[in-house]
């Protein structure tokens, strides 16, 4: 009798650095208002189709410019399942905005800076973020291929889930690249010529906390 053989379980630096390569890999050569309106619903249509969404999770989903601008925002499902249990309120938003404000702070996903505080055993206030914040995954900055200084836009959703929100937002944003060039959907854009090999510690308001 065989046992299964079961794949490892990636680890939390792992984790991170495979977040990081997707913030040095899908980067846009262009991204206006439009861009940010027509990602926001298919984040919203892609949720609706998944099985969370069926067994009555809601999400919402917003995209800020780094100023503060909000270009997009709405909630995906009702505010309630047939069951009579709500599933998006106010904490709902409460939670996506702090996702945001961490990536307009330290210009990383906000899932990768979950999965490296983790691997480094770092917390919250070590690492100068606000510690009253949930951190997790579903927040993914935007960049311009030209304009490596910073990200220009944030791009988040929210449900509850860190892993799955962040694959979701990835996922979306990744076929919407595709689109943008006229590439199959299932070929794969190429790293960035300052693409990091490893995880760097993320930026921290005080440089001797690193230590």
């Amino acid at each position: 009798m065989y046992s299964a053989i079961h794949s490892p379980m990636p680890s939390d630096a792992e984790l991170a650095n495979q977040a990081l390569a997707d913030e040095t890999s899908y980067r846009f050569p262009s991204f206006t208002a439009n861009d940010a309106v027509t990602l926001g619903l298919s984040i919203r249509k892609r949720f609706r189709g998944s099985s969370r969404h069926a067994r009555g999770k809601g999400m919402v989903i917003s995209i800020q410019s780094i100023a503060g601008h909000t270009l997009f925002a709405c909630t995906a499902g009702d505010l309630g399942h047939p069951s009579g249990t709500g599933d998006v309120s106010l904490d709902s938003w409460a939670c996506l905005q702090g996702m945001i404000d961490i990536v307009k702070r330290t210009s990383h996903s906000s899932y990768y800076i979950e999965k490296a505080m983790n691997a480094m055993g770092k917390t919250a206030k070590q690492m100068g973020l606000d510690v009253g914040v949930a951190i997790c995954g579903g927040a993914f900055p935007i960049w311009l291929e030209n304009a490596p200084c910073c990200p220009i836009v944030v791009a988040a959703c929210y449900s509850g889930c860190s892993q799955d929100d962040h694959k979701l937002l990835v996922t979306t944003v990744r076929d919407y690249l595709h689109k943008m060039r006229g590439e199959p959907g299932t070929s794969r854009l190429s790293l960035s010529s300052f693409a990091p090999t490893e995880m760097p510690i993320p930026a921290v308001a005080n440089p001797e906390l690193r230590e």
